[in-house]
């Protein structure tokens, strides 16, 4: 029945209409949603009945089908996935996508998609979207390189995070006298004589050669068994017992300074491995012999050959039985030391002291004879190891020789009292200039120092002394200074703030001014995102016909580029869609309208049959 067709028709129209205002009406209300994507209904025809398939021409012409539609219906809804307008809000955990692609998110355990950048740190410091998810992407390594494979979720931990970089290369600069004087001898300090117990008289003295065991007073005595008691001439009071025999005799140094600067505290017990143990001391020995081998690697005096010239520091008994100690050659390698900063004291196992008297505790007194002398030159700067701690390291440079071609040869010492053990010595050699004071090689440049706090070991540096008409110098009556003007490495640092870079790297920044790699931003793509389900919350999931995510980073394999402190704005068009609500309205009104007339006109078919 004709009418009855109208009515469903129209019907058909109603329904379709609705359900575009409907479409449209969620458009408008995500006007201010991020990156939301607007859609659009597409509209379809049902079917047709068909009256007549119309005929081929022949001996009369052609006739077209005859057909009469039955309304319409929703063909389905699009996504328009157009790009919305870029806008900057300054905040540095805000991202937009330039360009395709979906930023990759984790909720409860199921990977989805988005193009909403409003991202925040949660209590663990992790990068989450406004709802919670995890943003994923790479992380890092133990060296700040960005680690592939499998997705993680991103952290930024600011203000837990430290940077250190290790220093590995040091720039020194100056310049050196030439024309000053030649070292020749360093600092001399002497006690008095000192002799043995047993009947023994300080007329016989104590004879021992370090470099011939069998001279005068034969081998060095065992001060660790009882009776072999030391004394020393103590001036006008006469003998004083120093150390006493088979006593726990711990000596302290303290209070050396070299150059202004302090020599540390160092202890040394006579008496064995386990006893040093036991009172926590450095070095332990039985003889004196021992005592000042240790007494010249703990105050870094040095008397090996450097480039066929040496320094001429070192710790010795001399003939008349008194303790001597050399500092190196060169005026700024004097030592500074007295009395009171050689002291001893015994362990609990001393039971009582011979009828010599009590012990002193400067067991050595000691007297300046001279200072060290040649022109010389020391700076002072501060590496910094693998976890960022100071390592500090003294460098010397002293006159050696001056050379008949007119150039002038020195050497040069470093020191480092943060090295691990009782060495300060971490390098030493040689440094040649020409007659014009232009620096033309350098020797054994590169020191090493051994480290116990946990960090890398040994710490090396190489010491760069710029050679070239630019760098360090030796002219003839020039005040001789020098100085690191540069080196690379940095201490630890707390990280403060991020940045993204232009491949979706996440730059972190220390308060030291290093800058390191904390994350990668990973993106997906799809060969259909028009057929990917939107999951709510701004989020989509895999559609059976977007294709699988193909994971990649900025501006790589056709996505976009990743904005930090921007954020993607809704694609939807107010005016477009106030003109499609329009025509929404419209068509229900008229659909509504074909309804009308057919009620009327079966209306009228029912007053003929009254």
């Amino acid at each position: 029945m004709g009418s009855t067709n109208a009515l469903f028709t129209g019907l058909s129209g109603l329904l379709s209409n609705q359900q575009r205002l409907d479409v449209i009406g969620n458009n408008i209300a995500n006007v201010n949603t991020t990156a939301f994507k607007s859609s659009r209904m597409i509209f379809s025809t049902l079917y047709s009945q068909t009256m007549s398939l119309g005929s081929a021409p022949g001996v009369n012409g052609g006739t077209n089908p005859s057909q009469i539609g039955h309304g319409t219906m929703v063909a389905g809804t699009q996504r328009n996935f157009a790009e919305g307008s870029i806008t900057h809000t300054g905040i540095t955990t805000d991202m937009a996508i330039k360009g395709e692609g979906f930023f990759v998110v984790q909720q409860e355990g199921e990977q989805l998609y988005t193009r909403d950048g409003a991202f925040q740190l949660d209590e663990n410091r992790r990068l989450v979207t406004a709802q919670g998810a995890y943003v994923m992407g790479w992380g890092v390594d133990d060296q700040w390189e960005i680690v592939g494979g499998e997705l993680q979720p991103l952290e930024i931990p600011l203000g837990a995070m430290s940077a250190a970089e290790a220093t590995s290369m040091v720039y020194l600069d100056g310049q050196l006298d030439a024309a000053g004087d030649i070292a020749t001898s360093g600092s001399v300090h002497r006690s008095g004589a000192m002799w043995l117990d047993a009947g023994m008289t300080s007329a016989l003295g104590w004879t021992w050669d370090p470099d011939n065991p069998d001279s005068t007073g034969g081998a060095q005595p065992d001060l660790t068994v009882a009776g072999n008691n030391l004394y020393i001439d103590d001036g006008d009071e006469g003998s004083q017992l120093a150390l006493e025999g088979g006593a726990l005799a711990t000596i302290t140094v303290s209070g050396i300074e070299k150059n202004g600067q302090s020599m540390g505290t160092h202890s040394f017990v006579f008496g064995s491995e386990a006893d040093a143990a036991e009172l926590d001391v450095e070095g332990f020995g039985s003889n004196m012999q021992d005592f000042t081998d240790w007494m010249e690697t703990v105050l870094g005096l040095h008397h090996d050959e450097i480039g066929g010239q040496s320094l001429g520091g070192r710790v010795e008994i001399d003939p008349t039985g008194a303790l001597v100690v050399i500092g190196n050659e060169g005026t700024v390698q004097s030592l500074d030391l007295s009395s009171s900063d050689i002291t001893v004291s015994y362990g609990a196992e001393t039971t009582g002291h011979p009828e010599a008297g009590d012990p002193i505790t400067q067991p050595f007194r000691l007297s300046s004879e001279q200072e060290g002398d040649g022109e010389s030159v020391r700076t002072t700067f501060a590496a910094y190891d693998s976890l960022g701690n100071s390592v500090t390291v003294h460098v010397s440079l002293v006159l050696q020789e001056t050379l008949e071609s007119g150039g002038s040869a020195w050497t040069f010492l470093a020191e480092s009292p943060d090295a691990a053990g009782l060495a300060r010595i971490v390098g030493s050699g040689t440094l040649m200039f020409d007659a014009s004071g232009a620096l033309v090689s350098a020797s054994n440049t590169t020191v090493s120092i051994p480290l116990d706090n946990g960090s890398d070991s040994p710490l090396v540096l190489d010491l760069d002394f710029n050679q070239g008409a630019d760098g360090l110098t030796a002219p003839a009556d020039a005040s001789s200074n020098i100085a690191a003007i540069s080196q690379n490495g940095f201490p630890g640092g707390e990280l403060v703030s991020f940045g993204l870079d232009d491949d979706g790297t996440i730059i972190g920044a220390f308060t030291n001014g290093a800058t390191r790699k904390l994350g990668h931003v990973s993106l997906a793509i799809f060969a259909n995102p028009g057929g990917l389900e939107d999951a709510g919350n701004n989020f989509y999931r895999v559609g059976p016909n977007s294709g699988e995510a193909v994971i990649t980073t900025s501006g790589k394999l056709g996505s976009g580029k990743v904005h930090s402190g921007h954020l993607e704005m809704s694609n939807v068009d107010l005016s477009q869609e106030f003109i499609n609500m329009i025509l929404a309205s419209t068509g229900y009104q008229a659909s509504s309208r074909v309804i009308n007339a057919s009620n009327e006109m079966l209306d009228q078919l029912m007053l003929m049959a009254r």
